[in-house]
């Protein structure tokens, strides 16, 4: 069991975890991951590290509660625990001096770019940052990115904090004005991503691209997580989980994505349910 030492939502349905796993944070590089089960018979859902401790002997993660899983998480406090942590998993990010990098981060993908800004900071590189979310209560990180930007840039789908618009507008912007940066680095929704890349691909910037497909066992040997690079087979949990973004297939990574979408509504059904049932009881012994 690993100990959860904080848990703290940073917006509706987003939390932050700071879970006690001493051999992880001492090992994690930017760009890993772990894989997390909640309980014994629960299902494996990859998680990057947004952070971590190696004295304190604890990593930081951030949840968004979309399924059931997520959700059974987003429910747990500092002094609970989760069964399983196992990383840091997948391949460390290219973190090289080069000049000006472009990190964005759309939703809940800032947990992952963060890391990422971190390390080119530390560098020595001039970090542009892009966050972007659908509401003001969506921007996640923003303190903590801009700690280590020498600019940023916030935009909202409605409006409603920075500058209207979506994460590729700044950047088709001064890519047109002839802004050449030496790196984009991009997370988040696979459409923000794909329109990353279409945004940069006429310019030749170098553009990275953080993917977070279907995984189960995050070594490399169930094949969940397949996705198409440069027109071959790659599997994101050991051959990734960062890629070269003109050469990532997002169409056929983002129907992979949905193969189980029935079966995942279902399930986040039925534990709503379940939990909307506990909850009425808790209440009427409560009241007896």
């Amino acid at each position: 069991m690993f100990d959860i030492v904080e848990a703290r939502f940073l917006a509706p349905d987003v939390k932050r975890f700071r879970i006690r796993a001493p051999q992880i944070a001492k090992r994690r590089l930017p760009g890993q991951f772990v894989i997390i089960r909640v309980h014994d018979a629960g299902e494996r859902i990859p998680l990057t590290i947004a952070s971590s401790d190696p004295l304190e002997g604890t990593v930081t993660i951030i949840v968004q509660g979309v399924g059931k899983t997520t959700k059974m998480l987003n429910t747990l406090e500092a002094g609970q625990a989760v069964h399983d942590v196992v990383g840091p998993l997948g391949r460390a990010g290219e973190i090289e001096k080069v000049g000006t990098v472009v990190v964005i981060g759309g939703g809940v993908g800032a947990a992952i770019a963060y890391p990422t800004a971190v390390a080119h900071h530390e560098i020595g590189n001039h970090v542009v940052t892009i966050l972007g979310g659908r509401t003001r209560d969506l921007v996640i990180l923003e303190d903590e990115m801009r700690a280590v930007s020498d600019e940023m840039i916030v935009t909202t789908d409605d409006g409603s904090y920075g500058r209207k618009g979506l994460v590729t507008d700044p950047l088709n912007e001064r890519l047109a004005a002839g802004w050449r940066p030496d790196l984009v680095m991009c997370v988040g929704p696979i459409p923000m991503m794909r329109a990353v890349a279409e945004a940069t691909r006429p310019y030749a910037v170098k553009t990275i691209a953080s993917l977070n497909p279907i995984m189960v066992d995050g070594t490399g040997m169930c094949g969940g997580c397949r996705a198409t690079v440069g027109g071959k087979t790659v599997f994101v949990c050991v051959d990734g989980p960062e890629f070269d973004a003109h050469q990532v297939d997002f169409r056929l990574l983002a129907l992979r994505n949905r193969s189980y979408l029935m079966q995942e509504r279902e399930s986040l059904a039925r534990f709503e349910q379940e939990t909307a049932h506990r909850c009425a009881l808790e209440g009427t012994q409560e009241r007896s």
